[in-house]
């Protein structure tokens, strides 16, 4: 069995793995948390549930989005407030 590499598109960025990597696996090697993300696959939304059931083929395209943490910057000048 010869071990072939395939390009996948990560975020629109090249990525070359494995050819038996399932998609938990990136991820994972990429250092995603699961919980943390919405993960696109071929342009269709993927459950967690199902991402160590995909296999990796040629250029399929991964779109990762991290959920992160955020507010609004509040500036401690009050010039802006007094006229």
């Amino acid at each position: 069995m010869v071990n072939k590499d395939i390009l996948v598109y990560v975020n629109g960025e090249p990525f070359v793995c494995s050819y038996s990597i399932k998609l938990a696996d990136l991820l994972s090697y990429l250092d995603f948390n699961t919980e943390l993300t919405t993960i696109e696959y071929n342009g269709e939304i993927i459950f967690k549930i199902k991402l160590p059931t995909i296999c990796l083929k040629q250029n399929d395209r991964i779109e990762i989005v991290t959920i992160v943490g955020g507010g609004v910057k509040i500036s401690n000048k009050r010039s802006f407030l007094q006229k």
